[in-house]
């Protein structure tokens, strides 16, 4: 009887890692072992194949010397600098606006969230179609007698990446709002009381005493947004396609026409390790000061 409960015991406790451990052996094999397989690639010369020889930082070299790359990283720093501050700006105003008990919250927490629960893809193609200059925005408002308005910049090289800004705002604004939401209804409202009690104003209430205590939340979506910033692909190809010509190239469909385009396993490599090594950047100091906290509290 006292072995019979000893291994139920034992059991137990090694029950858990069983079940867990399927799942663990898949996330190695396709997420970890993969990142180091690509880390390899970008050290050799493969192009159409893999080729196991070592060049050093040669691919790396290629990478930075293509003027592509460069479209790239700099229609990156555009992306991601306007997508997080209307995406944060805009989620959090309308977390405020849904805090002050207006009618229909649920219905109008539904219609903003709605969004994200489509794919990149969906939205991307539904965009394309928006503010196509012979199907959508355009068309609608010349029909309307406004013959001398243009909104053509889908097909505008120097304005085309803020199509790209615009489509990403809309689907991700939303989850910005319910992470901001959840944080303002997390607050106590004897807060908000006693600062009514001193004379100060609801906005100013907002901006110096509950905004400040949103900060969690605030680093949450702002690193949650730079992941998706970084890794957008989907959008960008439903939307643009990297085009006008190279004008909504990210580092993201650079790699993918790297390697599957033009032949060029080992640069696409490359720009993938970038990828990760910016990831990487923004995630390891979120990781270390929520550690750090957890550790200090």
């Amino acid at each position: 009887m006292n072995a019979a409960k000893s291994f139920s015991s034992r059991l137990a406790g090694w029950l858990p890692r069983i079940v867990v451990a399927p799942s663990l052996l898949v996330v190695i094999v396709t997420v970890y072992l993969f990142i180091l397989w690509t880390g390899v690639i970008s050290f050799t010369s493969s192009k159409f194949v893999p080729v196991y020889d070592f060049v050093g930082l040669e691919q790396f070299v290629r990478l930075w010397a293509t003027p592509r790359w460069h479209t790239a990283v700099a229609n990156l720093f555009i992306f991601s600098a306007l997508f997080l501050l209307l995406s944060t700006g805009i989620g959090l105003l309308m977390a405020i606006l849904l805090d002050q008990n207006i009618r229909s919250e649920g219905f109008l927490r539904a219609v903003y969230l709605y969004p994200m629960a489509l794919s990149f893809i969906v939205t991307g193609t539904a965009w394309k179609w928006i503010m196509n200059p012979g199907l959508g925005i355009q068309k609608v408002v010349n029909d309307l007698g406004w013959t001398g308005f243009t909104f053509d910049w889908i097909t505008d090289p120097n304005m085309a990446i803020y199509t790209v800004v615009i489509a990403g705002v809309w689907q991700s604004s939303g989850f910005a709002m319910a992470i901001f939401l959840a944080g303002l209804r997390g607050i106590d409202n004897s807060v908000i009381k006693a600062a009514q009690i001193e004379g100060a104003s609801l906005p100013l209430i907002y901006r110096q005493i509950i905004i400040p205590m949103l900060r969690p939340a605030m680093l949450s979506v702002i690193v949650l947004l730079s992941y998706i910033a970084i890794k957008s692909f989907d959008l960008v190809l439903a939307l643009t396609n990297g085009g006008p010509g190279s004008a909504t190239e990210l580092p993201s469909t650079f790699m993918f026409s790297a390697t599957f385009r033009r032949n060029q396993m080992g640069v696409g490599a490359a720009s993938a390790i970038m990828m990760l090594m910016t990831v990487a950047a923004i995630i390891i100091p979120y990781l270390y000061s929520e550690l750090r906290e957890r550790n200090n509290g």
